[in-house]
């Protein structure tokens, strides 16, 4: 049965979709759980609306194929080939990939509903099926989804949420947000009570749990895991919100742990380069961390910058709201969250500099620019998304967005300069780059259609030529509020197929 607009509202805020160092410690790992490739839900398309065809299905015209050179990424030998492997694609998470995706050819959209659950980060296994850590309400699960056809394969409970004692389910990002696939199809989630979860992706589909490591020894009480990232020796990190900072030997269960300075928390993921480092921001700074012979973890260098005076609308914390991002051997970017302009500050992570801080870069615009997403890397630039006043579905009901800007900022020898600025307006999204095409990929919500405002919600995956900043075209997924992405990221498949997860699903995009 079709809902209507006001029981899809309402189904999707019942769902809670809107709305001192320790070594040694061992973590117990039972026996493997193999689980059948049993289908789950059925992955009907999302609900459309008759409103659908009141508003452009294409605006603009399809783009010529137009690689961009970009400074080589190495592949971490503990994840699958890039790409393929976490939601920022790489341990670079340079949000950059370098099959070309759709050029805007006839474009054909496929999607599926999997009950109100949203597949916000997704890897692809060895066979080129969709790995999805999906949430709602009721938690979080790993599904295994078809690229094709986009119907479920397998799934499985990862983590439940506990109402009673959790944060807004639409703000919280304990044990469900983050997770990576390695280059033997082991994907390995965190959980909400502080576990981490080993589960292999089978040649058919179905799901086999290897292990669990609790970390409930090393992270205390009322903290929560937020990311995990292997470094190049096969070690898994982990970060929690409040600032323990650990690794994980998968093959002794042995714990070591370290913790940034107090009332300094991790919102966001992280990344790592073949040196050893490990790359996180917290609310306060931007860090190096480097693990000794037996594990134990350190800071290296710390790099303090401005983090406002205020919580921003479109940010979940007070500071930074990207991840990490490298840019060849020598790079590390990340946004402040200065007043009244967020800076881009490009920081040299090489050993041995003693002053790190190669450029700060003002862009968007004042009193109203912020973003609480990864920077993308693309050429010798740095590519930021303005989400200053998103603060959920609501903030983008009855024709309401959120402010326009996306900026390219190019690394100079001697600081950095602003390339281009566009008025897009993507209030939530991940973007990405196709270096294979030259294209960035944005889901956008304009606030006008044509010169008319845009009074139904009409939401758009929007292609823009990364070396000019002009938009080349738009492409219409729907109108309403299911079809919003609430934070979620946009995909590229090996296959260069586009995905991107809204809060009723996921959507396909591909030329045809």
């Amino acid at each position: 049965m079709r809902r209507t607009p006001a029981l899809l509202i309402a189904g999707l805020l019942s769902s809670g979709l809107l709305a001192a160092p320790l070594t040694g410690a061992h973590a117990a790992e039972p026996p493997p759980v193999t689980l059948p490739a049993i289908p789950a839900l059925k992955g009907l398309p999302i609900p459309s609306l008759p409103t659908d065809l009141l508003v452009p299905k294409f605006i603009g015209a399809p783009a010529q194929e137009q690689p961009l050179a970009h400074p080589a990424i190495p592949q971490n030998p503990s994840l699958s080939p890039d790409g393929t492997n976490s939601m920022h694609n790489d341990s670079y998470a340079s949000d950059a990939y370098r099959v070309s995706g759709p050029l805007g050819r006839n474009l054909k959209i496929r999607s599926a509903s999997y009950g109100v659950r949203e597949c916000a980060t997704i890897a692809f296994d060895s066979h080129g099926r969709i790995v999805g850590l999906c949430g709602g309400l009721e938690g979080f699960a790993m599904m295994v989804i078809d690229p094709v056809t986009l119907k479920p394969v397998s799934e499985q409970r990862t983590s439940a949420r506990n109402l009673l004692t959790s944060a807004n389910p639409f703000t919280d990002i304990c044990g469900g947000t983050y997770f990576f696939l390695d280059d033997d199809d082991v994907a390995y989630p965190t959980t909400a009570d502080r576990s981490v979860l080993q589960i292999r992706i089978n040649a058919d589909g179905s799901q086999t749990r290897l292990g669990e490591w609790s970390l409930a020894s090393a992270v205390p009480t009322g903290d929560c895991l937020i990311a995990t990232m292997p470094d190049w020796e096969g070690r898994v990190w982990f970060f929690t919100q409040s600032g323990v900072v650990g690794t994980l030997d998968r093959t002794t269960g042995t714990v070591q742990t370290t913790h940034l300075p107090e009332g300094e928390e991790v919102t966001n993921s992280v990344a790592t380069d073949e040196t050893g480092g490990m790359y996180v921001v917290s609310t306060h700074a931007l860090y190096r961390l480097d693990a000794a012979t037996d594990g134990l973890p350190a800071i290296t260098w710390r790099e303090e910058y401005d983090h406002g005076s205020r919580l921003k609308p479109g940010n979940l914390s007070q500071g930074s709201g990207t991840t990490p991002t490298l840019l060849g051997e020598r790079w590390v970017a990340i946004n402040d969250n200065a007043d009244p302009q967020t800076n881009i500050l490009v920081y040299d992570r090489r050993e041995g500099v003693t002053d790190r801080l190669h450029c700060t870069q003002p862009v968007l615009a004042d009193n109203a620019g912020t973003t609480d997403n990864s920077l993308v890397a693309a050429g010798n630039s740095f590519i930021i998304e303005n989400n200053y006043g998103y603060g959920g579905p609501l903030t983008t009901l009855l024709g309401r967005t959120t402010t326009p800007g996306i900026s390219r900022v190019m690394v100079d020898d001697d600081g950095c300069h602003i390339a281009w600025t566009s008025d897009e307006i993507a209030p939530s999204s991940v973007p990405k780059a196709s270096l294979g095409n030259g294209l960035l990929y944005a889901y956008t919500k304009p606030a006008k259609i044509n010169g008319a405002p845009n009074l139904l919600d009409a939401w758009y995956f929007t292609a823009i030529d990364i070396r000019t900043g002009k938009t080349a075209w738009s492409r219409l997924t729907g109108t309403g509020v299911q079809w919003n992405n609430h934070y979620a990221s946009i995909y590229l498949g090996p296959d260069g197929a586009a995905y991107i997860a809204t809060l009723a699903g996921l959507v396909r995009i591909t030329d045809s």
